[in-house]
């Protein structure tokens, strides 16, 4: 059974490995653990020394508690939606002139 605290742990180094732009294999490398072992990690099903919980969060440069926070997950799911879709966009003119439209007339 997968505890409230790692499944945390692991959605928060997932999200921050993502943004971060590593793959789990070259993530898994970086810190020196098999990559089904960082697949385990991050769905909560497994913990880590502290060595390798201070070499992620030197990589992902947060501080170690940070990776235990909660947050809202609706609002991370919808900012990684958006930047999904500028990345798709990017070479659209079409696209991005009317997203670029929505958010002028949103924000000024």
């Amino acid at each position: 059974m997968k505890s409230r605290v790692l499944e945390q742990l692991g959605k928060n180094i997932k999200r921050l490995r993502t943004q971060n732009g590593y793959s789990q294999e070259e993530f898994a490398e970086k810190i020196g653990i098999a990559t089904n072992t960082l697949s385990s990690i991050e769905r909560g099903f497994a913990f880590m020394t502290v060595t390798t919980l201070e070499k992620i969060s030197d990589i992902l440069n947060v501080q170690p508690y940070e990776l235990f926070y909660s947050t809202n997950e609706n609002q991370i799911d919808m900012y990684e939606y958006i930047l999904r879709i500028l990345k798709k966009i990017k070479h659209d003119n079409y696209k991005l002139n009317t997203l670029y439209k929505i958010v002028k007339s949103l924000f000024g």
